[in-house]
């Protein structure tokens, strides 16, 4: 038992740290300086370099490649907000000054998530400075108003109080505001480079590329006729051969992407300096440079290159010998950091994860650049040039509304009408939906949406996916830990041992209420603060001493059992925090009121888990504890993190989060230090997560809808250095979480029907994931969480009547149910325990220190790793010409000129003629060389009223829920146009 408890510390000491948080992944940043032939220094510039933590000459054994933080970063599916929740739905739009007297917009809709029966309001605020996002809940007896959203918004003075615009074609400006984010299509320039080219003129005057070049390109994209090309062309000419008459065109994850190959564009022998390739490469913020050459001979370097406009540099070679290719990045100092990270080495064996990493890469370096200085202030005079003139143009009208409608604007959003106007109502919405609907088909069949519906999406493994743990788990969760494989639970019926796959077994009974709990079996200790006021203590217990009990079916303890558990001192405690690195010591900070109780329990990893695993059952650990001193406060507090000091000698820290401020408390003087002041009204603490970047202590401060990261340097002269930081960084959650968790590389807030999942390293959002009822159980380790699941027996009705309504208007307050998730005819709703495993999240193996407490069983090997995977969903590319075909049936649907809409086996004609279509090369279509092009379900995102979505066929629901048994533990991805998990 010794040897198993002191080889699981690294393990162990992982899983606390929840994996490994440093920057220096993301490369760092150097001088770069450019020289010609006779050494004479041309061009210098400072640029952070990205080589996978390895030398350019290291050696290397190339190997199939694996990671887990591959994603595109902010994607457009989930920040999109205007042209997938409000386009084409009733929704409301305000206007209005702030003090400054600066105009804003505040658009609101109601949302039913796709009749998963959660729903919420998304707003969004349309500001010079950008757009602001946030979620709010839904109550059915709570409306909620417009002065309520702009103070979430940490709006509360007005010049001019907010008026509701009633125009139908404001749609159509506040889409043109939203489009100002960034392009979802990309154009990104490929530079040739020979072996020993030192200057970009050399470089742009290389008439025709290698082999290897050659093969590259085919790698990245098909080779398209830019002569009558109607997708996207990224500035090249499509009409007169003026640029070329080929390019290398790709659609990825719904991206399109046209590549400037300066092979391809333009030669002229009279100009050297090729100015009509440059014009297009150097008008590119992303630019891939594939050098040819053995890795000794000179480099290529940024500085090479003259121009302004060019931010990120990817350089690409490739081996012969053992057909690789390896990438290094070059990004300008002012880009934020951005992923995915390169592997070390940065060499890549298997050429279709090379192309995904290195479009995924570019993509998001060209997302990152736009936030740059140059970039986001003249977005931002944009911004505020289009919001003036909006602004100026509609004041004279909304003077002119009747009184009556403007007053809406300063009670509640989504109002029941008055009878009298109620018919008036009617039909400026449904005018309202049928222009909206019109500029989404508009907007998608111009190509200036991106179809969300990649075919990688669907099967991809995700390392957020959750493995089903316990279902029909039918108590109510106080607070649990996990323990091995198992799961400590505080429910209303007692305290109880959860297993996947076996009974659960009652530990305490229900007289023992555990509010808060660790397990920590490198230490053979059960910590839980029990009861609640007065009575509440905190409690120790081995755990050897547990499982023994458990093992021998013994009496379940009760509350009267263990009283020689209680640590002295502790009575009426309220919260405690413990440290998350215990390998020499373990340190419990307990608050009592405005006091903290400073305790600790040192052992010998030697001999002390001999010597307290050989204890009898009987024997209590408190007297293992002893006191330290006492620190008072001037507020009872809300939150507490350890900090590890640096020596940890007379330098660890307390965090304590109280009133509007986050204070660093000394634990050896009690000295506290302002860390951060919160400037708002109101103040929801959620977390301070202590955070080691590379040893050094920084914490992650969350509040409200803000996590923000301070950086904790060691103490200097008895107080801690605590001041504004260039490594300091914040980002804010579209909803206001109740919990944050970190697992590195990724940060995860749970919300009551929400997870929203985001990287550290620069809070940029990588999924959003609706979960009816969701509640955090423990994550220490492994994530568990509870969520609800809805078991349909024959809802198809029910379903179909919901789909097909005429008016494809969102529900106001009266229609929507009284009780969200209240049970649909024929379904009965369970609520299951759910698993993330922490290793899937961090990219490696954690060894649990112990086995399973509970008996062992045989564990059977399934496909996946235990995690079902998804029915294959085929693709059904659709070319631009057949999207417009759809497109003007649709528009004359919409316009009333057609009264039948397209019958369902029309559509499904249709719909298996595309492939053979996309197939034949006589009609000009594009072969791929990824899975990843337009599909036809995307269109779902406008189905309220067309009859274009394939996937809201019910035939088409039917058949994929018998391909997928009711028994798969659900997962945590994009399905279809809302993001919704499929809890079936």
């Amino acid at each position: 038992l010794m040897k198993c408890f002191y080889s699981s510390s690294v393990s162990e000491d992982l899983g606390c740290r929840r994996g490994e948080f440093s920057r220096k992944h993301y490369g760092s940043v150097e001088l770069l300086i450019s020289s010609d032939a006779d050494g004479a220094i041309q061009r210098a510039g400072r640029f952070r370099v990205e080589n996978g933590s390895s030398g350019e000459n290291t050696d290397y054994t190339p190997g199939t490649w694996h990671r887990t933080d591959v994603h595109l970063e902010n994607p457009e599916c989930h920040t999109r907000w205007y042209f997938k929740y409000f386009l084409g739905k009733v929704h409301q739009n305000y206007i209005g000054t702030d003090a400054e007297k600066n105009p804003f917009f505040l658009s609101v809709v109601l949302s039913d998530q796709n009749n998963q029966r959660v729903p919420q309001y998304h707003s969004i605020l349309w500001r010079k400075t950008g757009t602001q996002k946030i979620c709010l809940p839904y109550s059915p007896t709570k409306t909620l108003s417009v002065k309520s959203i702009l103070s979430a918004m940490s709006l509360d003075k007005f010049e001019k109080s907010p008026r509701e615009i009633f125009h139908p074609e404001i749609q159509k400006d506040l889409l043109v505001l939203e489009e100002q984010e960034g392009s979802v299509n990309f154009k990104f320039g490929v530079l040739y480079a020979k072996d020993g080219q030192l200057t970009d003129d050399e470089m742009f005057s290389n008439e025709t590329g290698s082999e290897n070049f050659q093969r590259f390109l085919h790698l990245l994209g098909d080779t398209i006729t830019l002569k009558g090309w109607t997708g996207y062309r990224g500035g090249l000419d499509t009409k007169n051969d003026t640029t070329g008459t080929c390019s290398i065109y790709t659609v990825f994850q719904g991206h399109e992407i046209m590549f400037h190959v300066s092979t391809m564009l333009p030669y002229s022998r009279e100009n050297k300096q090729q100015v009509e390739r440059k014009r297009h490469i150097g008008n590119d913020i992303v630019t891939i440079v594939f050098q040819e050459g053995e890795e000794s001979s000179p480099a290529f370097k940024p500085s090479m290159i003259r121009s302004h406009f060019t931010h990120i540099f990817a350089l690409v070679r490739y081996n012969k010998q053992n057909d690789s290719y390896r990438l290094k990045i070059f990004s300008e100092e002012s880009v934020p950091l951005f992923g995915p990270p390169l592997p070390s080495p940065p060499v890549f064996t298997n050429h279709q994860e090379f192309r995904d990493f290195v479009l995924v890469k570019l993509i998001n370096g060209e997302k990152a650049t736009l936030e740059t200085p140059t970039f986001s202030q003249k977005r931002q005079r944009t911004l505020d040039m289009l919001i003036r003139s909006l602004y100026q143009d509609l004041m004279p009208d909304l003077h002119k509304v009747n009184n009556m409608l403007n007053r809406r604007s300063f009670s509640d959003v989504l109002p029941e009408s008055p009878k009298s106007t109620r018919k008036k109502e009617e039909a400026r919405q449904a005018e309202f939906v049928r222009l909206g609907q019109a500029l989404k088909l508009k907007t998608t069949v111009k190509g200036d949406a991106a179809a969300n519906l990649a075919t990688t999406s669907f099967c991809k493994k995700e390392p957020w996916e959750s493995q089903s743990f316990c279902s029909n788990f039918p108590h109510e969760v106080v607070c649990a830990d996990s323990w091995g494989q198992s799961l400590l639970v505080s429910t209303d019926a007692g305290i109880l041992l959860v297993d996947d796959g076996q009974p659960s077994v009652q530990v305490f009974d229900k007289t023992l209420q555990i509010k808060q709990m660790h397990v920590l079996e490198a230490l053979d200790l059960l910590i839980a603060r029990t009861d609640k006021g007065k009575d509440s203590r905190l409690l120790v217990f081995r755990l050897s001493a547990v499982q023994k009990d458990i093992e021998t079916k013994q009496m379940i303890r009760s509350k009267y059992d263990c009283r020689e558990n209680k640590l002295e001192r502790t009575k009426g405690c309220h919260l405690y925090a413990i440290n998350t690195h215990h390998g020499s010591e373990l340190r419990i900070v307990v608050a009592i009121r405005n006091k903290l109780l400073l305790v600790t329990k040192k052992y010998n990893p030697r001999n002390s888990l001999t010597s307290s695993s050989l204890l009898s059952s009987s024997e209590s650990p408190v007297e293992e504890f002893q006191y330290i001193r006492e620190i008072c406060l001037s507020d009872p507090p809300v939150i507490m993190t350890l900090v590890d000091g640096p020596t940890g000698d007379s330098d660890n820290m307390i965090c304590v989060a109280y009133r509007h401020q986050f204070d660093l408390v000394n634990e050896s003087t009690g000295e506290s230090y302002r860390l951060h002041h919160v400037e708002t009204n109101k103040v929801n603490f959620v977390a301070a997560i202590d955070v080691y970047e590379d040893g050094e202590a920084g914490l992650l401060l969350c509040y409200n809808y803000v996590c923000q990261y301070r950086k904790v340097y060691p103490f200097n002269g008895g107080s801690p250095l605590i001041q504004p930081s260039a490594y300091d960084f914040h980002f804010s959650w579209n909803q206001v979480p109740y919990a944050v968790v970190c697992a590195f590389p990724y940060i995860l807030a749970f919300t009551t029907d929400s997870i929203e999942i985001r990287l550290v390293v620069n809070g940029n959002l990588v999924h959003t994931a609706v979960v009816p009822e969701l509640q955090l159980v423990a994550s220490r380790s492994d994530i568990y969480f509870k969520a609800t699941t809805a078991v349909s027996g024959s809802s198809d009705s029910s379903s179909k009547e919901m789909s097909s309504r005429s008016s494809p208007q969102t529900p106001t307050v009266y229609e929507m149910p009284e009780r969200p998730l209240s049970s649909l005819e024929g379904e009965v709703l369970c609520k299951n325990l759910y698993k993330i495993p922490l290793s899937n999240l961090v990219g490696r193996s954690i060894e649990r220190p112990l086995k399973s407490p509970l008996a062992p069983k045989v564990i059977t090997t399934t496909t996946s790793s235990g995690i079902a995977s998804l029915p294959v969903t085929h693709s059904l590319s659709l070319s631009r010409m057949e999207i417009k075909e759809i497109a003007s049936r649709t528009r004359k649907e919409l316009l009333g000129l057609l009264d039948e809409p397209i019958p369902k086996t029309e559509s499904a004609q249709k719909q298996k003629k595309v492939p053979r279509r996309q197939s034949d090369p006589k009609q000009g279509a594009v072969r791929s060389t990824s899975s990843d092009r337009i599909i036809s379900s995307s269109f779902e995102s406008y189905s309220e009223g067309c009859h274009l979505s394939t996937s809201s066929d019910p035939d088409t629901l039917a058949n994929r829920e018998e391909s997928s048994p009711s028994s798969y533990p659900f997962q945590l991805i994009s399905l279809y146009d809302e993001d919704i998990i499929d809890l079936k």
